[in-house]
């Protein structure tokens, strides 16, 4: 019997968006940008569930049953993963990056001393209230306090 067919989601995408936020305006695109990635950290985590009941049935033995159960599971699958798409496409149409499936890391560029950085969100903050360059990531989060949007 073959193996459950996992489909990943596209990466998250390594291109900058176009739009350059300030850090006013990417606070005003919060309310929606909440309930986007709230869908997509509670679908992400549908996706998994699915997948780990897929894995868990192509252990096992097989019969009519159990081709059910799969196809079932492989459809609820394949379902998540078209809407963990749409919901990033819908991110990329406000400006933002997802960097993080689970936790609901967002990236909206910003400046800070005349050079592009990323104004940092996360799911259940309730603003922008890190920056950091571009390559540091996460672990390199400092706090708004010390952007410097005006040089």
């Amino acid at each position: 019997m073959p193996g459950p067919q996992f489909f990943t989601p596209r990466s998250v995408r390594p291109s900058r968006p176009k739009r350059r936020f300030t850090l006013a305006e990417a606070n005003k695109t919060l309310p929606l940008v909440k309930r986007i990635v709230g869908d997509i950290v509670r679908t992400h985590g549908q996706a998994l569930k699915c997948q780990q009941q897929l894995e868990k049935l192509a252990a096992g033995r097989e019969g009519k049953n159990v081709k059910d159960q799969q196809s079932q599971l492989q459809s609820g699958l394949e379902s998540a993963m078209t809407k963990l798409e749409d919901y990033v496409d819908e991110l990329t149409e406000i400006g933002c990056e997802l960097k993080d499936y689970q936790s609901g890391l967002i990236d909206f560029t910003g400046r800070h001393k005349g050079h592009d950085v990323c104004l940092c969100w996360k799911l259940g903050e309730e603003t922008v209230g890190y920056w950091h360059e571009q390559e540091a990531g996460f672990a390199g989060r400092q706090p708004v306090a010390t952007l410097r949007e005006a040089e």
